[in-house]
Formats: C-alpha cells, sequence, structure tokens
C-alpha cells in the first residue's frame, strides 16, 4: 500500500477539530459457468480515500479518487467548506461528538486465509466450477445449472490528524452454485446457500470445504427434482424449524434493520421505512423468548463482516443486542449515539471509499443453545422444517412479514416426512420472536452472510454476515403455493 498519500494528507491537514482520512482499495474477480459454458470472466480494482472533518459544531466529508498531494488537497477544502456550511444546521451537535482517541498505530487486522485463492490459476479456478456445475445435470428435467466464485480483496487505512494509523485487510469468497428443473408445468430451483450468496466467508479455498461447496451439484439437483413431484407446503397455524440458511434472513430482517439506530431516529424514512422499536424499548422490552440472544460479533475470524475497527475508527468487540429476551442496545456508531443519548456498537460503515459511514448491521448472530436438531422434531406433532429463503416481504415498520423457502420437509408425529415446495410462513417482528421455543446446539449452527444488504442515500450495498442454529417457533401461520391470502 502507498504512503504517498499518508505524507500529503499530514502535511495538508487545516486546523480544525479533527480531520481524517479513510482509503480503501478493493481487487474483484467473478468467475462462472452456466451449463457446462465459461462465461467471461469480470475483474476490477477501484480506489480511492474520503476525507471527513469535523469543526465547531459542523460536519463535512468529500470524496476523491486522486490520491496525489493537489487532489486530497482539493477533498479536504471540499468537506472543511461542507463543515463550514453544515454549522448550525445539522441534526446533530457534532461538536458533541468525541471520535475515538487512537495516539498510535495499531497493529493490522488482516483476515485469517490458511489456502490462498492464488495458489489456483484461473483456468484451474473455472475448471473446479466446471467440474461442480457438471454433476448437477445427470436428469433431462434439469433444464439450467451454473456455479460460480466471487472473490475480493480490500485493503483499507484510515488515518487521523492526531496520529491513529489502522490497516485493515480483508479476503472475501462467495460461492455460489443452482440448479432448475422442470416437468409437467412446473419449474422448481433450488440453490446452494440461498439465491442471496448466503455462504459467503472472509477466509481463501478452505471457505469451498468448510461450506460443502464440493459434492453440493449433485445434492441441490437431486433436490430439486424432489420438489419438481413435491405437495404444496400445507397451510395453517403450525410449529416451524427454520434451518440457518432461512435463520439469516429472519436475523437479517425482523431484528437487524429495526434496530439499526439511524433508522430508529428517522434517517431511512424517505427511502425504506423506518422501525417499529423506539428509544424508550431499550433495557425494557421483551423482543422476544428468554432463549433469544442476539450479538454484534465482530471477532468471529471467519465470517463475513469481522473487523477490529469501523469506519469511524471505533474498536469494535462482541455485544449482546438482545439478552434472554430483552432489548438491551441497538446497531448505532458513534454519531447515532451521540444523537440518541444511547450506547450502541462500533458499526458505523462505508460500502466504498465514495461513501459516508453510516449505521450498518455487520455480524449478527443467534447464540447457540442446547436442543439437538433430532430433539426439535421429536417435540413436533405437526409441523414443517424450511430450507433456504427465496422470497421476502416485509413493512416499512419492519413489522409485519412474510417470507418463502425453497425446500420445505413436513413434521410429523415427531419425525421428518415428506418434501414440500413452496412452504412460506407469516408474522410480526414483535411477536415472533416470542414464539421462539427452543435454539439449536453448536451442531446445528452454521456461519453464513450476504453480501447484498442495501440502505441509505445514495444506496449502499454492503456485506452482512448472520451465524445462526436450527431454531423452532411454535405456532406459526404457515401456507403453501396455493394460497394466495396477504
Amino acid at each position: 500500500m502507498t504512503m504517498s498519500f499518508e505524507a500529503s494528507f499530514k502535511k495538508l491537514v487545516p486546523a480544525v477539530d479533527f480531520c481524517a482520512l479513510r482509503f480503501v482499495e478493493e481487487t474483484t474477480e467473478q468467475l462462472g459457468v452456466r451449463q457446462n459454458v465459461a462465461e467471461p470472466m469480470q475483474k476490477g480494482v477501484d480506489r480511492g480515500a474520503m476525507i471527513t472533518i469535523m469543526h465547531q459544531g459542523g460536519y463535512g466529508y468529500a470524496a476523491t479518487s486522486d490520491l496525489t498531494e493537489s487532489g486530497i488537497k482539493e477533498a479536504m477544502g471540499r468537506a472543511q467548506n461542507f463543515a463550514k456550511l453544515s454549522r448550525g444546521r445539522a441534526v446533530a451537535d457534532y461538536s458533541k461528538i468525541v471520535p475515538p482517541k487512537l495516539s498510535q498505530p495499531v497493529n493490522p487486522y488482516t483476515s485469517v486465509v490458511s489456502k490462498a485463492l492464488s495458489t489456483l490459476t484461473i483456468a484451474e479456478k473455472i475448471e473446479l466450477l466446471l467440474e461442480e456445475s457438471a454433476k448437477s445435470k445427470f436428469d433431462d428435467r434439469i433444464i439450467d445449472w451454473s456455479a460460480s466464485l466471487w472473490s475480493t480483496q480490500t485493503r483499507q487505512l484510515y488515518i487521523t490528524a492526531d496520529g491513529a494509523s489502522i490497516a485493515q485487510n480483508f479476503d472475501f469468497l462467495v460461492p455460489a452454485l443452482s440448479v432448475t428443473a422442470h416437468d409437467n408445468s412446473d419449474t422448481q430451483t433450488r440453490s446452494f446457500g440461498g439465491r442471496y450468496n448466503g455462504f459467503c466467508q472472509q477466509g481463501g479455498l478452505e471457505i469451498l470445504e468448510r461450506s460443502g461447496f464440493f459434492g453440493a451439484g449433485r445434492a441441490t439437483a437431486e433436490e430439486a427434482l424432489q420438489l419438481l413431484t413435491a405437495p404444496n407446503c400445507p397451510s395453517g397455524k403450525m410449529d416451524v424449524i427454520l434451518m440457518p440458511d432461512q435463520m439469516m434472513l429472519q436475523i437479517h430482517e425482523s431484528i437487524g434493520h429495526p434496530l439499526e439506530l439511524d433508522r430508529i431516529l428517522g434517517d431511512e424514512r424517505n427511502f425504506a421505512g423506518t422501525s417499529f422499536v423506539t428509544l424508550d424499548m431499550f433495557g425494557k422490552y421483551q423482543y422476544g423468548s428468554p432463549l433469544l440472544n442476539v450479538t454484534f460479533d465482530p471477532n468471529r475470524t471467519e465470517q463475513f463482516a469481522s473487523y477490529a475497527f469501523d469506519d469511524d475508527g471505533a474498536p469494535a468487540e462482541k455485544q449482546f443486542i438482545i439478552e434472554a429476551g430483552l432489548l438491551k442496545r441497538p446497531l448505532g456508531g458513534a454519531i447515532s449515539q451521540a444523537r440518541a443519548q444511547i450506547d450502541g456498537v462500533a458499526n458505523s460503515r462505508a460500502c466504498s471509499w465514495n461513501r459516508p459511514p453510516i449505521d450498518r448491521m455487520a455480524n449478527l448472530n443467534i447464540e447457540a443453545g442446547n436442543a439437538s436438531l433430532d430433539d426439535m422434531i421429536a417435540g413436533i406433532d405437526a409441523g414443517v422444517m424450511m430450507k433456504t429463503n427465496v422470497s421476502w416481504s416485509i413493512d416499512d415498520s419492519r413489522n409485519k412479514f412474510q417470507f418463502g423457502c425453497e425446500y420445505g420437509q413436513e413434521i410429523k408425529h415427531g419425525k421428518l416426512g415428506k418434501v414440500l415446495k413452496n412452504p412460506n410462513y407469516r408474522g410480526i417482528s414483535a411477536t415472533f420472536w416470542r414464539s421462539l421455543s427452543a435454539v439449536g446446539n453448536d451442531n446445528s449452527v452454521e456461519v453464513m452472510g450476504t453480501p447484498f444488504c442495501g440502505k441509505g442515500e445514495p444506496n449502499q450495498v454492503i456485506r452482512v454476515g448472520h451465524a445462526a442454529p436450527a431454531c423452532k417457533f411454535s405456532d406459526i401461520d404457515v401456507f403453501g403455493g396455493e394460497d394466495t391470502e396477504s
């Protein structure tokens, strides 16, 4: 990483209360095969820096891809002017916001990689995808099949005028695989980890082994064919077991977004809605059953959104967001915490160098319980196990929702039964989590996530991690594909 812009920054810092530069460089590579044919490779490099200035209660920022001295000077001037213009006009008094004080450089954060992707040539990586994808096509009813690898190397540096220097280096890998089958006017798609690339993690080629990618082509195709002959999911009130690849979406939409502090403060109202959560609920509100324990955990090394410091320089540590069902703290970074006068977490994050950090969920996990999956199944007389999100809808306050899954299985008299297609369920966030009646143990935990969490104006699409065990919910409103009631 070049050091020239660091010298320019230190030389040009104006006489202000606070000044920081956040440098980001991302190198991406996307490889894919479809129907046993390699698709065009996509590669890219994106780099630039964001200048942030706070002065006399004003706040300003400006981004630049010109990292020469003149480019940084021009961006610094724009940021200083915006800080001057916002003084006395902002929703928050920035003079009361105290940025993290780091008087010296800290040890770099680096993703743990045991098998670097660079050990394989482009041809070898494509051959790996071709081999796995080809295993999907063993039946004439399979009409489409594909596999892909999306890798990103991100290098970040956050420096401040008072001597802070935080380097963070990330290696991300997103494997994906999908199979579509058709017969008798019915089409069913089964995907590996979901259509939002759920097995994304930090690391290298070991992610493919850890996630079960090898062998997933045949297994995914077999399940797509099972869905073709499966009956629709029944409708009615019943117990439901959600597997981790559906728990990911459930956590994301009905815990993560409602608890983002800037949304609670109204910042997202114009674009993506508000939240049913209000500031007076923290420390008092029973969000879920006593079995529900939710953590903001940036320290799980393989998880997609692990880091040591957020993009405003705040040190990140594991915190309980919900403990024994009680709502404890929001997902809010330093600026939102100062506005709301409430403790949050280090989750001020930006999707790139040309976006300002805002409150974003990062790794938001459900802590494992003590129930085995077999015991949860055995305790259900009539219910459904659901896997892998395929559709979702939730209202503007992140409360009333309706989610659909790719794959279901009937549970009858304590045993898994026939495969069910089009399993769906609906509920209300404010009461749904109180129906949590069993939480799976460590054996059922999977570490998942998504590269595609959107929020903010201008929009920011960011990486999020969700680790969860299988969970059982009681007396849930379930419906099948033929039930169109809303």
